[in-house]
């Protein structure tokens, strides 16, 4: 593990920290995991629309028939 400084809003930490005391974590393991997890999110996304983008323009005239 990597120690770094961040500031936050002071009802957000409380918040984290009373859910990390209540869960038996880390104050640490609960940021990695929700870093983790919204890099997750946000890869996907693009990768997501650029398939959606794929599938509209490869089959325009299928959709366009079944969509009448």
């Amino acid at each position: 593990m990597v120690k770094f400084s961040s500031k936050m809003e002071r009802e957000a930490l409380e918040a984290l920290r009373a859910h990390a005391h209540e869960e038996g974590r880390t104050l640490a393991g609960l940021l990695t995991e929700a870093v983790r997890d919204y890099l997750a999110k946000k890869r996907v996304r693009p990768a997501f629309r650029d398939a959606a983008e794929a599938v509209l323009r490869d089959h325009d005239e299928l959709l366009a028939r079944l969509a009448k």
